[in-house]
């Protein structure tokens, strides 16, 4: 057997993946194009080993650890992926990532919408009811 069929097969497996990876938006979708990548990574692994006529199978074996970490990362990937789509309503990439930079480190509002000085936001209940208590007490 040519080491050039599977060795090709695994590169169009891959360029498969990883156009999935960066054209795709849906989450689900991105998994399943890691998950060729990783395919095609198997099949260069276990097309190696029988070419080289490894003793030890070291390209087999190693497959099989590549195998129980997809199996283990798909499982997490998913349940994210769920979590994700209960709390937010979609698994669109795209807007998971505009929703996370809206949230600035002060909270939904961000740190440009404070007032200057220090002094409270009108919309903000608890911080006007604190510069009243420190005006009071003043």
């Amino acid at each position: 057997m040519h080491l050039a069929y599977p060795a090709v097969l695994a590169v169009l497996l891959f360029c498969t993946g990883l156009y999935g990876v960066l054209a795709r938006r849906n989450a689900i979708l991105v998994l399943m194009s890691v998950e060729l990548m990783l395919n095609a990574v198997n099949l260069n692994l276990v097309a190696f080993d029988v070419w080289l006529r490894d003793a030890l199978h070291a390209g087999q074996a190693l497959t099989l650890f590549t195998i129980a970490i997809a199996a283990a990362e798909i499982g997490i990937g998913l349940s994210i992926v769920l979590m994700v789509y209960r709390n937010r309503g979609t698994s669109d990439v795209d807007r998971l990532r505009d929703t996370a930079e809206a949230t600035g480190p002060t909270g939904p509002a961000g740190p440009e919408d404070t007032a200057p000085d220090g002094a409270a936001d009108a919309t903000d209940p608890d911080a006007t009811a604190a510069a009243q208590k420190a005006e009071a007490t003043a």
